[in-house]
């Protein structure tokens, strides 16, 4: 399953912070985990919010009628 957007539950980032609780690890390992996430998530977009997604289309819409006049 590949992600779409950036958001998590808060139920889901407790499951997967409970999880990982007690691991060790290098600082070599740690700061190549984290080079690795911050290119990763550089190339997954937030969801967008529903006002954002109504005021879109409200303006598309009206863009439209008048690009169609």
């Amino acid at each position: 399953m590949e992600r779409i957007y950036r958001n998590l539950d808060d139920a889901t980032k407790l499951r997967i912070s409970q999880k990982l609780k007690g691991r060790t690890m290098s600082d070599s390992h740690k700061q190549a985990i984290s080079d690795a996430m911050k290119a990763y998530w550089a190339t997954i977009p937030y969801r967008p919010s529903e006002n954002n997604e109504s005021n879109n289309q409200s303006h598309e819409t009206s863009m439209q009628k008048t690009n169609s006049n």
